[in-house]
């Protein structure tokens, strides 16, 4: 018998405010709430949404230059990464495959990891083997909440005055409610927002107290995953995985120049080369010309009946006000107004490469 899923700490929460629960990455979650999917959506990009993600892995790495070490598993310049900021980065693997995307932020006397949900299993023991003289802790007794959307600043600053002074990627602590919290300026939907980790039996109390805000509501997976798509953000096992390369996910820009340049990380041979020659394919928007949303898996076609490539996500973009996807081509038909058809239900439906991201992203710098 599969294991149950497991509850974060704001599951009777969500109960209590008509979340629908779905089983994710072997935790309850709420897919959505009364509100809809649509409803937290705009709701998000007007105003502000609050979202548990308390099921992602909370790591904490403590010892001798631990941003250094990390440098031996990630493409990314954590040793230069200064107190108080964080990174986006990921592991890379031998064939320079992702292995897993996460955040990193440098929080002193050590530095604080946020990994997938469905990869920590990976990760830790990762982590635990190549870090030499690093303890490596994964946290349970903390909920992590996003709070994202324009007026995510003024819901998070009602009640923790120091996070409107932190700027796009920067973290500290600060105290809501009488609690120590980490509040890091950061997210997943493309607007302003905030991460704040939280102890376990405080959780509740401050998502009240975010919630308890007019411009703030609960918003549950649905939303979550129509904001990333059209903020062209990678959806780790869906976009990117460990056949995939970062030059081929359009993250070269998480790889800091001096890190391109010298190597010194798994798969650096193969992400080098693609950096010099370029890629087989590439990541790419598309948006079909119907109202048909292309999911994960369709089949992309050139104009002449040729596969070329397919959707890795997929969905309506509210936003947007239509269907959006995301995958890969081959190089050669990656430029944005390439017409290409996409094979829904057999039919070949017609749509265009375009650049992402669908929805320009409006974080505070």
């Amino acid at each position: 018998m599969a294991d149950a899923p497991k509850r974060t700490p704001l599951y009777d929460l969500h109960v209590e405010l008509g979340g629908k629960m779905v089983d994710f990455a072997g935790w309850e979650m709420p897919v959505q709430y009364p509100l809809g999917i649509m409803g937290e959506h705009k709701q998000c990009r007007e105003k502000a949404a609050l979202f548990d993600v308390s099921h992602m892995g909370q790591v904490v790495l403590k010892g001798e230059n631990v941003g250094e070490k990390l440098e031996a598993l990630c493409p990314q310049a954590f040793s230069a990464l200064k107190e108080g900021k964080a990174r986006y980065g990921f592991f890379t693997n031998e064939g320079g495959g992702i292995m897993d995307d996460l955040i990193v932020s440098n929080a002193g006397d050590h530095f604080f990891v946020v990994v997938n949900a469905s990869m920590r299993h990976q990760d830790i023991p990762h982590m635990a083997a190549h870090l030499e003289g690093v303890e490596v802790t994964e946290i349970f007794d903390r909920a992590l909440v996003a709070v994202q959307g324009p007026k995510a600043e003024d819901v998070v600053g009602a009640v923790c005055p120091a996070a409107r002074d932190l700027k796009f990627m920067e973290t500290t602590v600060a105290e809501i409610n009488g609690v120590d919290c980490r509040v890091s300026r950061l997210g997943y939907t493309g607007e302003d927002g905030y991460e704040i980790s939280i102890p376990e039996d405080k959780a509740e109390e401050v998502t009240r107290a975010f919630l308890a805000d007019e411009n703030c509501e609960p918003a549950g997976l649905g939303a979550r995953d129509s904001l990333r798509l059209e903020a062209g953000l990678c959806l780790y096992g869906s976009d990117i995985d460990t056949q995939t390369s970062p030059i081929e996910a359009s993250l070269i820009w998480a790889i800091q120049k001096r890190r391109r340049e010298e190597g010194g990380f798994p798969g650096a041979e193969r992400i080098q080369r693609e950096i010099a020659e370029g890629p087989a394919r590439r990541l790419v928007g598309i948006r079909p010309e119907g109202r048909a949303p292309a999911r994960h898996g369709v089949e992309v076609q050139a104009e002449d009946g040729s596969a070329i490539g397919e959707i890795t996500s997929g969905g309506f973009g509210p936003t947007a006000g239509g269907p959006v996807a995301m995958g890969y081509v081959v190089s050669a038909h990656a430029a944005p107004g390439t017409k290409v058809n996409l094979m829904i239900r057999g039919k070949a439906q017609p749509a265009e490469i375009v650049a992402l991201p669908f929805v320009k992203q409006n974080y505070k710098r």
